[in-house]
């Protein structure tokens, strides 16, 4: 039997496999990726260091490079999917290092972008709102003006404007949305927000005192760095639920001057009205006044119009 060495030395010398060898070997060094680093590292680079290292940079040329062969991160051809190539020098030898690519940083962003929105009760398909895609039409426009004035100022956790927006008009013309859209630009700025359905809030709230948790969740609301209570007013109210709960956030907040948004059908003075009657019919004017004295010194008062665009 002829001895591997002899085998080996046979094939390598052969025509058909030093062509083929050619062939890759000049692909390989064609690549702009590959010139580039050649370049960069011309002092410590000579033919033996590149042909021990050929294997290593042939590896490095069919792979995605800034993601122009994967449509998509679960898509991504890569050995290791999600992250590309980087020909380094590892003790004087050709290697490669990954690191995560454009794809990757997108959707690790926007996971982490995502894990400082609390939703409790928000519909899901609201959640996704961005402000590229909110329409500010004649009858939108101040209520844009004003969330893009309010991100202008705010730059981070530590630094947000005191005071928030109260977006009152007709069902679906965008108030819940624009809530949401908000909530997205500030986990741009690592700026935690919570985003609360108030009927669905308060109607929880009634249950929390069986399961002993209501004080757990009244605290963990009023201390959000940026609360936005959605539909404020669609709930029936009880005295307790806007002396005990509502009060208690919103006293908590405006004290602490912690940025506060709400949305409502309702404008200030139809929700004082709608605040004065509790569900037993009994009229309490000072008590409703004093909620929404909290009310106007955490928000400006911006009425939203327009289409039903939920039709």
């Amino acid at each position: 039997m002829e001895p591997i060495r002899e085998t080996m030395k046979r094939v390598v010398n052969a025509p058909a496999f030093s062509e083929r060898y050619n062939e890759m070997r000049r692909e390989v060094l064609e690549h702009p990726g590959v010139q580039k680093f050649l370049e960069e590292n011309a002092a410590e680079v000579d033919k033996n260091v590149v042909d021990k290292g050929l294997g290593k940079l042939y590896e490095y040329i069919y792979q995605s490079h800034d993601c122009n062969k994967c449509p998509g991160l679960g898509d991504c051809i890569n050995t290791l999917k999600g992250f590309e190539p980087n020909l380094v020098l590892e003790r004087g030898n050709i290697g490669i290092a990954y690191t995560p690519c454009r794809l990757k940083n997108q959707y690790d962003n926007k996971r982490r972008a995502s894990s400082l929105i609390h939703s409790m009760y928000m519909p899901k398909e609201v959640m996704q709102a961005t402000l590229a895609d909110f329409e500010p039409d004649a009858s939108r426009m101040e209520a844009f003006r004003a969330v893009t004035e309010f991100l202008d100022k705010a730059t981070g956790p530590d630094n947000l404007p005191e005071k928030g927006l109260y977006f009152y008009g007709k069902f679906g013309v965008g108030k819940s949305y624009l809530l949401s859209a908000v909530a997205n630009e500030l986990a741009e700025m690592n700026v935690k927000s919570v985003l609360v359905f108030v009927p669905e809030f308060m109607r929880e709230m009634k249950q929390a005192i069986g399961d002993q948790t209501l004080q757990e969740k009244v605290d963990y609301v009023k201390r959000a760095d940026v609360l936005m209570l959605d539909d404020i007013g669609a709930e029936a109210m009880s005295s307790w639920t806007r002396d005990e709960v509502l009060g208690t956030i919103l006293h908590y907040r405006m004290a602490e001057r912690l940025p506060t948004f709400m949305t409502s059908n309702f404008s200030y003075l139809e929700l004082q009205h709608h605040l004065t009657y509790s569900q037993r019919g009994e009229k309490e004017d000072l008590k409703a006044a004093r909620v929404m004295e909290r009310i106007k010194a955490l928000t400006e008062p911006i009425k939203l119009d327009g289409k039903n665009r939920r039709n």
